[in-house]
């Protein structure tokens, strides 16, 4: 084989894009396209890098289109619409493999119940002191019969395409009762997705979060659930790792609490309070955006190259 001969030429396309896909890093990948313009074309042509996209965060197979912002160059084709993918998703790999440990919870949408509207609100878990001027503070749910009762609390990211790698819950210690309970869940667990419509919260006005009896689950649609995890009846921030990082497209929380432990030796009814809830991962905006398209799950991907 001489010198100069292309190694792809001698392997022939099937096995040249098998041993490609064997990448598993989105670097390695666009290093190998750039080594020459028969290397690019195969990786280019064969959508490599959307494919180790969907590999690596299978919830990507929602986007059905891509649209790159302020593209000046106006070129159609079938190979201009591969290459752009491959900007696209190239990008978009680089992005998901940046380890990243921000706060992604921006505001608070609705709650289940509330026990004592607006004074224990579900505004009162954006931020994680347990207390202010004005007094205690935290979430409550309503009063309940039974342990096994369920509550959600529903919270908006800080981005339509976040990737979420923990999320972490603080129960609420009664520090102004005599034993100062604990009123911790038993378990809970977490649901990532999106709104059917847009939502509308202005931080300005407290009254913006969702009355409890608007809220129901036909508003919204979990693409992804977490395992169940067991909490601790303590006064602590309790912090649960996803079993890998994950996609979420629609910039939606869902923390469903699962199961009543303390009793409120006021009304023997038993109650679960939250001081604080917050999830950790990465935005991808402004670099990236969705727009749903209807509510089966079909999304948009916006790229703002900056």
């Amino acid at each position: 084989m001489g010198e100069s001969m292309d190694i792809l030429k001698w392997l022939g396309q099937d096995m040249s894009v098998k041993i490609f896909t064997c990448l598993d890093d989105p670097f390695d990948l666009l290093r190998t396209s750039a080594i020459s313009r028969s290397w690019r074309e195969l990786v280019i042509g064969n959508g490599l890098c959307k494919k180790l996209c969907l590999r690596k965060f299978p919830e990507a197979a929602c986007f059905a289109r891509v649209v790159v912002a302020k593209d000046i160059r106006e070129v159609s084709g079938e190979w201009a619409s591969l290459e752009r993918e491959h900007r696209v998703y190239a990008s978009l790999g680089r992005n998901l493999m940046t380890s990243g440990r921000e706060s992604c919870i921006t505001d608070a949408v609705c709650a289940s119940s509330t026990d004592r509207y607006p004074d224990e609100s579900i505004k009162n878990t954006l931020e994680p002191s347990d207390r202010t001027f004005l007094g205690p503070s935290y979430w409550s749910s309503n009063g309940a019969t039974h342990p096994s009762g369920s509550e959600t609390l529903i919270y908006k990211l800080a981005s339509q395409l976040c990737l979420i790698t923990e999320l972490q819950v603080h129960p609420y210690e009664a520090y102004f009762h005599e034993d100062c309970p604990t009123y911790s869940p038993k378990a809970v667990r977490f649901h990532l997705g999106y709104s059917k419509d847009p939502l509308e919260i202005d931080d300005e006005e407290a009254d913006e979060f969702m009355d409890p009896k608007e809220y129901h689950e036909e508003m919204f649609v979990w693409s992804y659930s977490s395992p169940e995890f067991a909490m601790a009846q303590e006064n602590l921030l309790q912090k649960f790792k996803l079993p890998k990082p994950i996609l979420c497209i629609g910039g939606m929380l869902k923390v469903e609490l699962l199961g009543r432990l303390q009793i409120a030796e006021l009304d023997g009814l038993y109650y679960i309070c939250i001081n604080h809830v917050q999830a950790i991962g990465l935005p991808l905006s402004p670099v990236f955006d969705v727009e749903m398209i209807g509510d089966r799950g079909k999304c948009t991907l916006k790229y703002n190259p900056v």
